[in-house]
């Protein structure tokens, strides 16, 4: 190791990290470190240019210093704001919350995958099932919202179409998938129905209660799914039905429909059934319809696809779906239904035993392997 060279080095070194920015203080104590670290790395591997290779681990040193002594006064700043200890506030800031993550700054879809993962506490591959799009797909869209609003005051709240589509999605998550969040994201839509006055709000409110009314009836003892055509329907909570029905109408009556109102009337009319057969398949199909103009969602059009199929024959329903993606999710579990209301116990058994195999969750690939099991054992005798 050549001290000498070292030592002349060290002048050029630091008037370069000075032009720089860097204060005289930090670029020496910098710049002796390059030199701590030139003494124990030259030796076994000589840089080609020595003045080159000094500035640039002094200027990494003196960044890497910079930014701890930021943090460190950050962590000191945050102390001295620290609240007095004593109980915490009462208010329940979580909505607030929800506004605040749906930044203007994003778009809506990313506005409500940010909420989902951050505040809702939904997985990546929750959310992407919710917006059907592969889980990779997801995991980039959220990292390039945190990048977004990254640096960004949260004092611009979101809309509340943005709110609204993330508590949907929460509740549906919490209905059926594997956190159960539906009876907090019903206590959040509540909050926000009593704070402003949106029929839409009310709408999703309304789903959200004729949905949940049948809760305890979508699963046998055996944690197995029940299809709604076989629930018990002495066990939905009729109350929590009489509440959504009437709130559905209050929102109605203002004759501005939108799609939480909409799927609201079709839950609605499945609630009003006494049994399943008595069920008004025709104006669900009109809802659907009214549903399928509001939204475009081809998953609205896949479940309209059913309604058709209950109403007109499901010769008809069939037809409705060769109009879909045979991609979609659930597309295969439609198709074996449909078939099997219309006597192709082959087809259908197989079309399940396929739906199985691409099912989201442990409940619904039980359900739709011993669907299939039942139609081959009728086939077989």
């Amino acid at each position: 190791m050549n001290d000498v060279l070292l030592r002349s080095l060290t002048p050029s070194v630091l008037g370069i990290l000075v032009r720089r920015g860097a204060d005289f203080a930090a670029a020496e104590d910098a710049v002796q470190d390059a030199l701590v670290e030139a003494v124990r790395a030259w030796p076994a591997d000589p840089p080609r240019d020595p003045k080159g290779w000094l500035v640039t681990v002094a200027w990494r040193r003196f960044l890497d210093a910079t930014r701890a002594d930021a943090a460190r006064r950050r962590r000191e700043d945050r102390v001295e704001e620290e609240p007095a200890p004593g109980p915490a506030p009462a208010a329940d800031d979580t909505l607030q919350l929800y506004f605040l993550c749906a930044h203007p700054s994003l778009t809506p879809s990313s506005a409500v995958a940010l909420t989902l993962r951050a505040v809702g506490g939904l997985t990546t591959r929750q959310i992407a099932q919710a917006y059907l799009v592969p889980e990779a797909t997801m995991a980039q869209r959220i990292s390039r919202a945190k990048r977004t609003v990254s640096g960004v005051r949260f004092d611009q709240p979101g809309d509340v179409a943005t709110v609204l589509r993330v508590l949907y999605l929460v509740f549906n998550e919490g209905y059926s998938g594997d956190v159960d969040l539906a009876a907090e994201a019903i206590r959040l839509t509540r909050q926000l129905a009593a704070s402003i006055d949106h029929p839409e709000v009310a709408g999703l409110l309304a789903l959200m209660l004729l949905h949940q009314a049948r809760r305890t009836a979508r699963t046998a003892p055996d944690g197995s799914l029940v299809p709604l055509a076989e629930q018990d329907r002495s066990r939905w909570d009729t109350r929590a039905i009489a509440e959504g029905v009437e709130i559905l109408q209050a929102a109605l009556a203002r004759d501005r429909l939108g799609e939480f109102q909409a799927q609201a009337a079709i839950a609605a009319l499945h609630a009003d059934a006494p049994a399943a057969e008595e069920t008004d398949w025709v104006q669900i199909v009109e809802w659907y319809d009214e549903l399928a103009r509001l939204t475009d969602s081809p998953v609205v059009r896949l479940n309209r696809a059913v309604a058709v199929g209950e109403a007109d024959g499901p010769r008809a329903g069939l037809a409705a779906l060769a109009a879909l993606d045979a991609s979609l999710p659930r597309y295969t579990a439609v198709a074996a239904y449909l078939h099997e209301c219309d006597g192709d116990l082959a087809t259908a058994a197989r079309l399940y035993a396929e739906a199985a195999r691409k099912a989201p969750n442990l409940a619904e690939r039980d359900h739709l392997t011993r669907r299939a099991a039942r139609l081959n054992a009728r086939g077989s005798r």
